[in-house]
């Protein structure tokens, strides 16, 4: 009997801790590439708040580039950094190459912000960290689906997911700006 109640628990202890370990996982356990190829390592974020996103150049919200460009220069000497996604999972609204789409955010909207390759945030090519942001199991918030372009993950200086925030919503809204300065 006490064997089986020690193998119960060691059981329980097992599948607890492992359940724990994947609450536990941030987004500096992903290296990405940047738009020119080279690695990008999200370790190196640690301690900043990290307002990540995915774009598109052909979009009803592509302007929003000029308003996240505005924030990131407002907030980042606070421990405050954007990500940009290129993405092509909406209406073939990213169609260019990665050499294109810095071209395209440099000329039209002065981008400073890092901006990473290409990659999908949706469907069976999922980009692994776009799985993390979207599923409950690994970040340890919540379920969410990419709507559309410029959804925004906001992720706290422990490097785990706190918010999601509507596609729609403007880079300056007062929700973000709250979450930046608290």
């Amino acid at each position: 009997m006490k064997n089986i109640l020690f193998f119960s628990f060691l059981c329980f202890f097992t599948f607890t801790t492992k359940a724990q370990q994947k609450h536990n996982q941030t987004i500096y356990q992903f290296t990405v590439k940047d738009i020119t190829g080279n690695d990008f390592d999200l370790a190196q974020l640690k301690g900043k708040k990290v307002l990540i996103v995915n774009t598109a150049s052909k979009c009803g919200l592509t302007p929003q580039y000029k308003e996240l460009e505005a924030l990131y220069k407002k907030y980042k000497d606070h421990n405050f950094v954007i990500i940009g996604f290129p993405a092509n999972n909406f209406k073939n609204q990213e169609s260019g190459t990665n050499e294109e789409i810095a071209q395209f955010c440099e000329i039209n909207y002065g981008v400073t912000f890092p901006m990473m390759e290409k990659i999908s945030v949706k469907g069976n090519d999922m980009h692994p960290l776009y799985k993390f942001l979207t599923q409950k199991s690994l970040n340890g918030k919540e379920d969410s689906e990419v709507q559309w372009n410029f959804q925004k993950y906001l992720i706290g200086t422990d490097g785990k997911l706190e918010k999601v925030i509507s596609p729609r919503t403007k880079p300056d809204d007062k929700e973000i700006i709250k979450w930046i300065e608290n």
